[in-house]
């Protein structure tokens, strides 16, 4: 089975000292405590010391007992805010004698306002599938460390798997989630992490009906809780306040923080995504938020007094693509969908205004949203709609392939993830992108290297392309296109070398030459895109192809 056999590759990248491979997920993080899920694939005795100094660990848990494969949440509680933490575990066979201890780790507790800190965003891993592939996405994560951010937040489409939605097991799930395990781990031992629904999770309201418990939608959130900590209401955290069924309890799903002078809200698209739960994927009046977390929501938005806000969500009304277009319609925007009629009053009575309008009225500054696979940023009414790219496509190009039409400013292609610098007087983005090593070249393509970069606040706003993305190019002419037989590119300027790719909507390529003559005969109709890489600078034009 493809899933058993990644986990056990996977397991590898884990943390070997001794022959006990570990994982640590930090999670939760407050102003005074921190969640650790830690696993051992051994029977495994062990301490967690910390301390505020590198190197000193004045503090330590009693003995915890742990048994093989099975993740254990602990949390070190009276901790001092604003402040910053290391730790390591001690940790032995049950019944041994001596301690081994692992490398040092840290973490940040809550920022006090007026703190500046970093935070990251992913979006769309997809590793269960042949969009998303391993190595790229170790890179992704490797950049996102280096990074230093107080903690990341991943948009959805990260476990999967809802192709097989009706015949998937609760075993195949517990390995599409530990499957992530050993690739977090590699980072989130110090990079606290917060997750955030897709819609190949499965975690929906027409999913639920299917036979419970034994359907997709409990059994992954059983086994996503099992794996990762995600929050639920207290002190620190608002959210969800519901209790489910079958073992699963408060499904930690959508909640709220503050940190520094941000207020962070993550939604949730998918779980009572129908109006009446009928629909496998809603569309127009029928997607929804639901009632309680609308009134969460906007109760939440417009109660904090935070300098920045920031709201997250897999995708503006769950299945379409595309941002500020759907950010005028249906329960979102207010409008049907000719974009002239409003009738949020009529399909939403009592609600009182819109998702944008509560947006707009309560100060978000952005919102970040993933499912489309690429980079893209647009502004509606003063709020940036922040598209994030995929972590882990090795090809850069899916989303522009197959969604790219859908935005209507800024679309990049590129593999990467968004970093976030919040200070007092203003929020830097960055898209930081990723490459494979075989294909960095100096002076065009480097990892980390910004593809886009913008700036809110007292600084003037900006927008600021970056690393070779200004396309297409004029020296560059497809003829004919549409075409049904032979394309001939025409490059108008002196080169030396030249190759040629056609990738399809998918994001695969199925045609490569060296010479500017494609024979694309063969080639199904529909939308392609031809990469042109000549003397090492790159670039992309769609090409139509009609029989």
């Amino acid at each position: 089975m493809k899933y058993a056999r990644k986990i056990l590759l996977l397991w590898g990248i884990s943390f070997l000292v001794n022959a006990q491979k570990f994982s640590v997920i930090l999670g939760r993080p407050t102003d005074k405590s921190m969640t650790l899920s830690v696993l051992f694939d051994q029977n495994i005795e062990y301490q967690i010391e910390y301390g505020t100094q590198s190197g000193s660990y004045p503090n330590k848990t009693s003995l915890l007992s742990e048994s093989a494969n099975i993740p254990k949440e602990f949390d070190l509680e009276g901790l001092s805010k604003n402040t910053r933490y290391f730790y390591r575990l001690q940790y032995r066979l049950k019944g041994g004698t001596s301690f081994t201890a692992s490398p040092e780790y840290n973490f940040m507790t809550a920022r006090d306002p007026g703190a500046s800190f970093v935070f990251t965003v992913e979006a769309d891993e997809h590793l269960y599938d042949k969009k998303g592939v391993d190595n790229m996405y170790r890179i992704c994560l490797e950049n996102q460390l280096k990074d230093k951010p107080d903690f990341m937040l991943s948009l959805g489409d990260t476990f999967g798997d809802d192709h097989n939605a009706t015949t998937i097991t609760s075993t195949e799930l517990k390995t599409l989630h530990a499957n992530y395990r050993p690739f977090l781990a590699n980072i989130c031992h110090s990079v606290p992490f917060y997750f955030c629904m897709g819609n190949h999770e499965g975690e929906n309201n027409y999913y639920i009906k299917q036979s419970p418990p034994n359907n997709l939608t409990v059994q992954a959130t059983l086994w996503r809780k099992y794996y990762y900590p995600n929050p639920s209401p207290n002190a620190f955290y608002s959210g969800n306040q519901e209790v489910e069924d079958y073992g699963v309890g408060n499904p930690e799903n959508y909640y709220a923080w503050t940190w520094g002078d941000a207020l962070f809200v993550v939604l949730d698209a998918y779980r009572y995504q129908s109006v009446d739960g009928s629909s496998e994927k809603p569309k127009s009046w029928d997607w929804t938020l639901g009632k309680k977390q609308y009134d969460w929501m906007r109760a939440t938005l417009e109660g904090s007094k935070a300098k920045y806000k920031f709201v997250f969500a897999h995708h503006i009304r769950g299945q379409d693509r595309g941002a500020i277009t759907n950010a005028k319609l249906y329960e979102w925007g207010g409008y049907e969908g000719d974009g002239k009629t409003y009738s949020f009053d009529k399909n939403r009575p009592g609600w009182g205004k819109p998702i944008h309008q509560v947006f707009k009225d309560s100060g978000v500054s952005i919102f970040f949203q993933g499912h489309d696979h690429l980079f893209a940023k647009e502004d509606l009414d003063g709020i940036a709609y922040q598209e994030v790219p995929m972590p882990s496509d090795s090809t850069y190009e899916i989303g522009m392939l197959a969604n790219a039409d859908a935005y209507t400013a800024n679309q990049l292609r590129g593999t990467g993830h968004i970093r976030v610098a919040v200070n007092p007087e203003s929020v830097k983005v960055d898209f930081v992108r990723a490459y494979l090593p075989a294909d960095v070249k100096i002076g065009v393509r480097q990892n980390q290297e910004i593809g886009f970069t913008y700036t809110l606040g007292k600084a003037a706003p900006s927008n600021v392309v970056l690393a070779n993305q200004l396309e297409p190019k004029e020296w560059l002419t497809i003829i004919p296109n549409p075409s049904n037989d032979l394309i001939r590119i025409q490059i108008n300027r002196n080169y030396q070398k030249a190759t040629f790719s056609v990738y399809n909507q998918l994001g695969a390529c199925v045609l490569k030459s060296d010479t500017p003559e494609l024979q694309v005969k063969n080639l199904p109709e529909g939308s392609y895109v031809i990469s042109a890489e000549i003397d090492q600078e790159i670039t992309h034009q769609k090409i139509l192809i009609k029989h």
